[in-house]
């Protein structure tokens, strides 16, 4: 499949995908006018192919719901998806009859389902987030220092721009999060400094870039139609910017994008293996122990529950799980 699922896996010209690919092409109008992330375009792409290849190319006119049906009990009971991928593709299939096909899906509750596992977060100790963050180089230091500071999770971090500091109150402003929902959170004192000098190594290598007459950084949807020239405004440019500039295929432009998520993660990995952290650890790990050691400094979980962003405070119980709790800690009969 070619990359983002948006396009068939055959080069050459197929009478039967010919449809498929115009359903594509409106699944993508659809998601777009919606304003949805380029993320959820990828994923509902991706299901919409699948369900082709799983249909054997069958004519998108003559999909139905018996055929969307069988296809997530496939997912479920033959390949052993995740329950999250299941929902995924649920609810990918469910936009794409309602809102391209213009048909309702139906009653899918004799669907089998994948079983959702409640497992409970890896979370490292103090010291443990102080060796990490001390076995990182920059500029991934100070964004493992933010992600554990802020509790961002790591597609928040990497898509800070410079006008979500504001430094006159101490507030970072996470704009369009997950489920596209913005909040803001408490910076931290003790790194102010850091955040301060990476500013200004943004304005120095913008500066450079605006003399190399770049086009910008990538924006956010259509909004460089409506503010053009923002892409080159300060305010916009990436708090983690790429070290190297792109060009743009269609254009022949010179943008700047953000650091790339391989990068911090493979970064986190590599120094969690020198700090001899012997944990599985990633990215999300350090929001996980964020939430858990404000647990433990006794904060009000509504209070974390805002900082994190969760639509439901039940989400954030589970870190109720990572700490220690106020009953007699449970025993061996071997130790009594």
């Amino acid at each position: 499949m070619a990359k983002g699922g948006l396009l068939p896996d055959k080069k050459k010209p197929d009478p039967i995908r010919d449809p498929w690919q115009e359903v594509a092409d409106k699944l993508k109008a659809q998601i777009m006018l919606r304003h949805y992330s380029p993320r959820t375009l990828k994923a509902y792409s991706t299901w919409m192919w699948k369900l082709c290849r799983f249909l054997d190319n069958q004519l998108p006119s003559e999909v139905t719901s018996q055929d969307v049906q069988r296809f997530l009990t496939d997912l479920a009971v033959r390949q052993q998806v995740s329950a999250s991928a299941q929902n995924q593709a649920f609810n990918a299939l469910l936009f794409l009859f309602r809102h391209v096909f213009e048909r309702e899906l139906g009653n899918f509750a004799d669907t089998p389902r994948a079983k959702r596992r409640q497992s409970i977060p890896t979370v490292l100790s103090r010291s443990e987030v102080a060796s990490l963050i001390e076995q990182l180089q920059p500029p991934y230091r100070l964004m493992g220092k933010l992600l554990y500071g802020c509790g961002l999770r790591l597609s928040e971090a990497l898509s800070l721009r410079l006008h979500n500091f504001n430094f006159d109150t101490g507030m970072l402003s996470v704009q369009f999060g997950k489920g596209r929902k913005s909040r803001t959170v408490p910076l931290p004192e003790s790194i102010q400094g850091e955040i301060q000098a990476q500013v200004e190594r943004i304005k120095a290598l913008h500066q450079e870039d605006l003399a190399r007459g770049y086009a910008g950084v990538f924006m956010p949807g259509n909004f460089e139609k409506k503010a053009k020239g923002a892409a080159r405004e300060l305010a916009w440019q990436w708090f983690f910017p790429a070290p190297n500039l792109t060009r743009v295929k269609e254009t022949g432009e010179l943008r700047r994008y953000h650091v790339q998520e391989t990068d911090i993660q493979r970064a986190i990995k590599a120094a969690a293996l020198r700090a001899g952290i012997l944990k599985r650890v990633s990215p999300h790990t350090l929001r996980h122990s964020f939430a858990t050691h404000l647990l433990q400094a006794n904060y009000d979980i509504r209070q974390i529950q805002q900082m994190l962003g969760h639509s439901d405070v039940r989400t954030t119980m589970i870190y109720t799980h990572t700490i220690k709790s106020d009953l007699k800690p449970l025993r061996s009969p071997l130790d009594l």
